[in-house]
């Protein structure tokens, strides 16, 4: 009927695709998109554990898990579809925003060796900032990339490139004030000592 109307008003006109998407590809899609997801943060589980502590992997898949559900959100809450490609965008900021948490824990894990003495919340406060100028220059420089998809890519990346430009803003911020806090609040022994972390210097 579209087609009937357009070609009246200009004969010029051409369908070149059509795609339909029923309710049983949907499901799969949600159920598939789901589980690579719940795969995904279990194997950083694993590794942040395996690499680190399982403090250091809690507080890294609550990152994690901020960084999915805040994206998501924005979707749902702006009525925009999800589509493959946009779990794509999602998997991709899980990426993202793990190494930008790692790079900081890495220091910690190095500050403990240093200053281990001063107290635990003075390591994370010092790792942060330590680390922070390279978070900025790198979060910027790969914002920048992603503004630029999403103004000039045109419509079949737009929410592709929409999912990125959410994710890694909140994957910036998720390191330093979801990810180092959850390890602060995991290290019971907080401000007084740091034995429960204690790393080798190996």
């Amino acid at each position: 009927t579209v087609m009937n109307v357009l070609s009246a008003a200009d004969p010029d006109v051409s369908l070149r695709r059509v795609e339909f998407v029923g309710p049983q590809v949907g499901e799969d899609l949600r159920e598939q998109g789901g589980l690579a997801m719940l795969f995904a943060l279990l194997l950083i589980l694993a590794y942040v554990a395996f690499r680190f502590q399982w403090k250091f992997a809690l507080g890294s898949v609550a990152a994690l898990f901020h960084d999915v559900i805040l994206t998501l959100g924005f979707f749902s809450l702006l009525q925009l579809p999800f589509a493959l490609s946009v779990l794509a965008a999602v998997l991709a900021v899980i990426g993202y925003s793990l190494n930008d948490t790692i790079i900081v824990y890495d220091r910690i894990r190095e500050n403990i060796a240093k200053h281990g003495r001063d107290g635990f919340t003075a390591v994370v406060n010092r790792s942060i900032n330590e680390t922070l100028s390279r978070t900025i220059l790198t979060s910027g420089t790969t914002l920048l990339v992603v503004a630029a998809l999403f103004i000039f890519g045109g419509g079949v990346i737009h929410n592709f490139a929409f999912a990125l430009l959410i994710g890694i803003l909140v994957g910036t911020y998720s390191s330093i004030f979801v990810a180092s806090p959850v390890l602060l609040f995991g290290n019971k022994e907080g401000e007084s000592s740091t034995n429960s972390l204690k790393v080798s210097e190996a």
